[in-house]
């Protein structure tokens, strides 16, 4: 993605010291600052407050927080510890699962002398093959908005949901990934962009859209219906955050309903997939999904630019009032039009067949 005119990645390494930084999305859109971090309790932290979000940037998050925790500690115990620590930080995203399960595989064998070095450069590796990975995303996804602009020769507009853009990853987005190399190849895009209550992902997607160049509008979210029904959304391109071997998707909340719209409305709605969001043992996502179920403040509190230049919360409900904050939503098969992945585009019922290996039950 590009910021300030300069490409930029979500997360990146100081080679020599050894430590790792992230864009501190908490502080988006109002401030962009740099947070570095240097130990495993601080990558933990990261990711639960959610300094760090979305699912590939999770994952790969937590492999340098693995990395980190390898440099003081190499032991087979402090391994499982901050995997076990890593792992609790959020349940629902399987890219987390899948990052320290793959990390305990390659370090695991290893003699313990050799764990540090091994840790980082799996790390490293792991961030270059995420953007390889969604930039395959994006190369898959583009013909899709081609088709639609050689069809009604005008701009396409696409309904986004939370932000599964380069914020997301540590390049490129998911979501975003077809919809950027569409705007730099040519073909004239827009995008709608909803809010995302309560933590107002669409904020940070709005956000790296306008550094990046791409004409984009921001709606709440109870405005996509109404859109469709106009006529005014060609498609709607969500990122995942779980999928099961069948098809269905676990997204932020709020993704169901976009679904069922754009399906009321006749307009496709794809999922893009990268396969470390893919949960091959998952049959059934509505009933052994967990929903990750946050803390009510953030409905009771919004944060926002005041009047002198601050960045404050304030609080929209009484703190006595009771209210329920699911992280996330499944979205059943039925509704998804096509899963795009770094291998293609499925219909759900086919998406094994790209992963003929990975899909084979354990």
């Amino acid at each position: 993605m590009k910021i300030h005119g300069k490409a930029r990645t979500s997360i990146w390494t100081h080679e020599a010291r050894q430590t790792v930084f992230i864009i501190d999305q908490t502080l988006l859109p109002f401030a962009l600052e740099e947070h570095e971090i240097v130990s495993l309790d601080q990558t933990c932290e990261a990711i639960r407050a959610m300094r760090v979000r979305g699912a590939p940037l999770i994952g790969i998050t937590a492999a340098y927080g693995v990395a980190l925790q390898m440099k003081t500690d190499c032991t087979d115990h402090a391994l499982n510890e901050a995997c076990r620590a890593l792992l609790a930080t959020r349940p629902t995203a399987v890219n987390l699962a899948w990052a320290l399960t793959h990390m305990q595989q390659v370090l695991t064998p290893l003699d313990e002398l050799e764990r540090a070095d091994a840790a980082w450069q799996e790390a490293n590796k792991m961030a270059r093959d995420d953007i390889a990975t969604n930039a395959a995303i994006g190369e898959h996804g583009l013909p899709l908005i081609r088709a639609l602009h050689t069809r009604h020769q005008r701009t396409i507009n696409i309904l986004t949901h939370c932000n599964a853009g380069a914020l997301a990853a540590v390049d490129w987005g998911t979501a975003t990934a077809p919809i950027y190399q569409a705007h730099d190849g040519g073909v004239p895009v827009h995008v709608w962009v909803e809010e995302t209550r309560p933590r107002n992902q669409g904020l940070l997607t709005a956000w790296e859209l306008r550094e990046h160049g791409v004409p984009h509008t921001y709606i709440v979210d109870n405005a996509g219906g109404h859109f469709m029904q106009q006529g005014r959304v060609d498609m709607v391109i969500v990122g995942v955050d779980r999928a099961s071997r069948k098809g269905d998707i676990a997204n932020k909340i709020g993704t169901y309903q976009k679904a069922l719209a754009a399906h009321d409305n006749g307009i496709p709605f794809y999922a893009a997939t990268p396969s470390s969001s893919i949960d091959w043992q998952l049959d059934n996502a509505l009933t052994e999904i967990e929903i990750e179920e946050r803390s009510g403040d953030e409905i009771r509190h919004l944060r926002g630019l005041s009047h002198d230049g601050l960045t404050r919360d304030f609080r929209l409900l009484d703190e006595s009032s009771p209210v329920a904050n699911p992280g996330f939503d499944v979205t059943p098969a039925r509704l998804v039009t096509g899963i795009i992945t770094e291998r293609g585009i499925a219909a759900p019922a086919q998406l094994a067949a790209l992963f003929p290996l990975e899909s084979q039950r354990l």
